[in-house]
Parts: C-alpha cells; structure tokens; sequence
C-alpha cells in the first residue's frame, strides 16, 4: 500500500498543517468510512435478495415449509437492513457497523432470521450472503479508503 507522499519547506509551516489535518480527522474519516460501507452494503443488499428469491429447498430435512414456493417476502428483513452512525471506539480507530436491526411483523428478530440464513440451523441448511459479500468488496472499499484519505491529506497540506 502506498501512503501519501507529501513536500515542506518549513518545519512550522508543516507543523500547522499537521495541526490543522489533525484537527479534520473526524471529517475525514467520516468522508472516507461512509462510501466504503456502502460499497459492502450494497452488495451484501444483492447477496440477500438473491438468496430471498431463490426458489431452491433450503430445508436440511424433507419438508414442505422450507421450499420457497414463490410468496412474496415480507420485506422485514431488507427494512432492517442499514449502516449505523461512525463512532470513536476505545481502541482509538473511527469505524461504522453494517446490520441488521429490529424485529419482523412476528416478533422474530431480524439479526436472528439473518444469522440463520448466513449460518444455517438445525433444519435449515446455510446459505452464506454476509461472507462472501465482505470477501469480494473488502479490496475495493479499501482502495475507496485510501483514495479519499490521499485526496483529503493531499487538499489539507496544500492549504
């Protein structure tokens, strides 16, 4: 990974601009988290919609109430679906959660009918949707990072 390259003259002309991209850090990592969130969140979106209307058995044993025969689904689940607020954690590093919240129209909560997809129970098999949307965006909304990261340092210090 290539890390911003940057040229002074001074050593207090670059002391204040290091204070005054110091002081933007929230803003920037703001900038720079949201996009790469949405980038995995879309895809996750996809994943999850695919494996919705899928019409395939998804049941371990044989049994009728797992097939998907063509019902529309109720939309809870996408409803639920979103990317909280950016925060400071304890560890010093800005970062923001992609999840599910709440509960479905049956009091079921939508983090459990996600996890049972994602990781199967007992009687429904698994079917992945989270995994491998993070492995195959995880390059790209990284690079996004960066990208923002480089253009923000780059505009401060010109400044």
């Amino acid at each position: 990974m290539r890390l911003a390259t940057i040229t002074f003259k001074k050593g207090d002309d670059y002391a204040l601009k290091l204070a005054k991209l110091g002081d933007r850090t929230e803003e920037i990592c703001k900038k720079a988290i949201y996009p790469a969130a949405g980038i995995v969140a879309n895809q996750i979106n996809a994943n999850l919609k695919a494996n919705l209307d899928d019409p395939e058995y998804v049941g371990k044993l044989p049994n009728i109430l797992f097939k998907n025969s063509g019902r529309a689904t109720t939309g809870d689940l996408f409803s639920s679906f979103g990317i909280s607020p950016i925060k400071l954690g304890t560890d010093g590093y800005y970062s923001c959660k992609i999840g599910f919240d709440g509960y479905d129209q049956h009091g079921v909560p939508n983090q459990l009918k996600a996890r049972a997809m994602e990781s199967g129970t007992s009687k429904l098999r698994k079917r992945p949707f989270v995994r491998p949307a993070v492995k195959a965006t995880q390059k790209k909304a990284l690079e996004s990072m960066k990208k923002v990261v480089d253009e923000e340092c780059q505009t401060t210090m010109k400044e």
